[in-house]
């Protein structure tokens, strides 16, 4: 039988020093909560909050880390079976602590003594199913976060319109007898599009793969318009490295040909900038302004939306992208957290 993954695991890694910190948090302000109802006089009862938090900070800290120790057994289990191996621990756990503080610190006769017990073994049940519920629903979140993801990839890989591989292939034939290393060149440039739109298994490439992919393309498209075309090329050396989504900038160039190149008879520039501030890299894609009227301008609409959907996903607050108009030029901004792909 295959093993899963422990990255399949709906709980995290308690290992982490993020997450031991949260749980810690998290544990104090409950006993917070309970040291100032406990109170009789006063606001809180500190004797009753120091002693509670000795002991759920001891009881939470070897929950975790038995949990994180266990985790790759309990990754192989069934979601409902791994549940109950972590309530036992957990319960067990807090049997172990309560019996050495009852013992200890405030010996009872014995009905006290396990009634006393049993409510704090209950308290714990009802905390760890919590919890354990958060996580759950916190990992099926993430899964259908990351079917987005890979869906809207998928949708964009699917976007080589077919108007611009005729023209490709037209521009190609018409190239074999007059210039066949040209359009040799020109096969290997669209063979190369077309195995960047069927790599589903990356999130996030290198900033020179994007920029290589570009450069195929616009080749091509070179091939088909000549002088319609101008280029601007603008890029800070020493980005290289800068993590992106795969075939994000591409579409941006594909769109600035389609509605802003093509459909003018004097063609014109199209500028891709890139650069880095603070700890931030932009990107710009510069074209004519599209006619307003353009019923294929929605398409490019269509585009920005799914691409800014993918950023957000991926990278979050920090990712932005922008368009605007001035001067009768249109321009697409990408913010992108700095951050070297892997």
């Amino acid at each position: 039988m295959k093993e899963k993954d422990t990255a399949d695991f709906y709980v995290p890694d308690l290992c982490r020093v993020r997450a031991v910190f949260l749980l810690l948090v998290t544990s104090e302000l409950f006993v917070l909560v309970l040291s100032i109802v406990q109170a009789e006089r006063g606001w809180i009862d500190w004797n009753y909050f120091g002693l509670l938090s000795l002991f759920v900070q001891w009881t939470t800290l070897t929950s975790a880390a038995l949990i994180c120790l266990l985790r790759p057994w309990l990754a192989q289990m069934s979601v409902a079976r791994a549940t109950l191996a972590i309530v036992v621990i957990v319960l067990l756990d807090v049997l172990a602590f309560s019996l050495f503080a009852d013992n200890v610190l405030h010996p009872q006769p014995g009905v006290a003594l396990w009634q006393g017990i049993a409510k704090k073994l209950l308290v714990a049940l009802l905390i760890v199913l919590m919890v354990l519920r958060y996580f759950y629903l916190q990992h099926q979140w993430q899964q259908q976060r990351e079917a987005e993801i890979q869906a809207r990839l998928t949708s964009l890989q699917a976007r080589i319109q077919p108007h611009f591989l005729f023209n490709s292939m037209n521009t190609i034939a018409s190239l074999i007898a007059s210039n066949p290393d040209q359009a040799e060149e020109a096969v290997l440039d669209l063979s190369e599009l077309f195995r960047a739109s069927l790599r589903t298994d990356d999130q996030l490439v290198p900033l020179s793969r994007e920029l290589e992919l570009c450069q195929r393309y616009l080749a091509i498209e070179a091939l088909r318009l000549g002088d319609r075309l101008t280029l601007d090329w603008d890029i800070q050396p020493g980005l290289e490295q800068q993590a992106i989504p795969p075939l994000t900038l591409q579409p941006l160039v594909e769109n600035a040909i389609y509605h802003g190149i093509q459909p003018r008879p004097e063609g014109g520039t199209v500028r891709i900038e890139v650069y880095g501030k603070g700890h931030f890299v932009y990107l710009m894609v510069q074209n004519p302004k599209p006619e307003s009227s353009n019923r294929q301008h929605q398409g490019n609409q269509v585009a920005l939306v799914n691409i800014q959907a993918r950023l957000q996903a991926l990278f979050g607050e920090p990712a932005v992208l922008k368009h605007s108009h001035q001067h009768n030029i249109y321009t697409v901004t990408l913010r992108l957290p700095a951050r070297t792909a892997s």
